[in-house]
């Protein structure tokens, strides 16, 4: 049996500390420590009983180290990257994996030179709601898909970090957008995209983006909807899908996926809907006689299960879980967008028209 891989955490904020939790919790990689250029926090890290390296070149240098976890504001990840796989370090960088498809490329070329490996921490891969949506797509049930929506809105605003500086690659986009979008591409993994059109909202942060709405245009006629809001008090649902057959919901992140399944398409004995200005056939709603529901249950899952499989790739036993292929097709599709929101109108992308499979 190989021995458990160990790594670094880089950066000990908010995602730094949610890294050290689950390694811990997980047991799948051994942390040796973190590093921060905050001595506050490399303090805090300390009182944890979690040992703190007094500097990056430190952690580089410590022949134990197999890998490191970045887990830094979004305009560090590329250097820190390039310089742990300069030193012999695999690398997961956190999302988003870095601000341009070019700086991106810059590291692969670098983890392809060196032969170490590279990835990005997309954790949102294990999320139930996307899982039980993928599902459905994939089930047939709804016949030929139509569209997808897909929200995350909340009323709390940009954090009130780095996240709402442009410098360190704040916003919307980058923040959640990151995920949302891959999520997409692994739900409709099998379709060309053929543009994208964003309109980014600016209700209470100028500088980046705290909002946006992101329509992707897919071939054979799908259209899927991304929307992020911070100042929305009541929230519309996190995913749903319409086919010709079919639609299903999922209302929030902890509820199962309810599908409504065509049973027949003609209804003689609808009765119309009395409306304040009339009646209505057309959207009356259908009865148990020409429908039928479904429910998809939520999965188990495991978010731990990207650290194992990281560790078994570094080993040779696993393929990457996250692959540049997917990274760069996301990060194209952010390149996109805020392109087509300075344009105004919608944008072509070049996307490969399959790509690896998102799990």
């Amino acid at each position: 049996m190989s021995e458990k891989k160990r790594c670094v955490v880089v950066g000990y904020g908010g995602m730094g500390g949610w890294h050290t939790r689950h390694i811990l919790e997980a047991g799948a990689v051994e942390l040796l420590g973190i590093y921060d250029i905050k001595k506050e926090r490399c303090q805090l890290a300390e009182e944890n009983g979690i040992h703190a390296y007094a500097s990056f070149e430190e952690v580089l240098s410590d022949p134990r180290v197999d890998f490191v976890t970045i887990a830094t504001p979004n305009e560090w990840h590329k250097p820190l990257a390039i310089a742990a796989l300069r030193a012999g370090k695999h690398v997961i960088a956190e999302k988003p994996v870095t601000l341009t498809v070019a700086d991106l490329k810059e590291i692969i070329a670098v983890s392809k030179e060196t032969g170490y490996l590279f990835t990005a921490h997309q954790n949102r891969r294990w999320d139930c709601d996307y899982r039980m949506i993928r599902t459905a797509y994939h089930s047939g049930k709804l016949g030929k898909i139509t569209s997808i929506e897909s929200r995350d809105q909340g009323s709390r605003g940009i954090p009130g970090d780095w996240r709402g500086k442009k410098e360190h690659g704040g916003g919307m986009i980058y923040d959640w957008g990151v995920h949302l979008i891959d999520q997409m591409l692994g739900i409709v993994d099998d379709k060309r995209i053929e543009k994208v059109y964003c309109r980014c909202d600016h209700i209470t942060n100028d500088e980046v983006d705290d909002g946006f709405k992101l329509d992707l245009y897919f071939e054979d006629g799908i259209t899927a909807r991304i929307e992020v809001g911070t100042t929305n008090f009541i929230a519309l649902p996190r995913f749903y899908i319409t086919g010709v057959d079919g639609s299903g919901v999922v209302s929030d992140w902890r509820d199962e996926c309810r599908l409504v399944l065509c049973r027949s398409w003609e209804d003689k004995d609808v009765a119309p809907v009395v409306t304040a200005a009339g009646f209505t056939k057309t959207m009356a709603p259908r009865d148990e006689k020409t429908t039928y529901e479904e429910i998809i249950p939520r999965p188990e899952v495991d978010v731990h299960d990207f650290y194992r499989n990281f560790a078994a790739a570094i080993d040779g036993k696993e393929t990457q879980i996250v692959t540049h292929a997917q990274l760069i097709r996301s990060l194209s599709i952010m390149e996109a967008a805020f392109r087509s929101d300075e344009l105004g109108a919608p944008v072509s992308i070049e996307d490969a028209p399959t790509c690896d499979r998102v799990m």
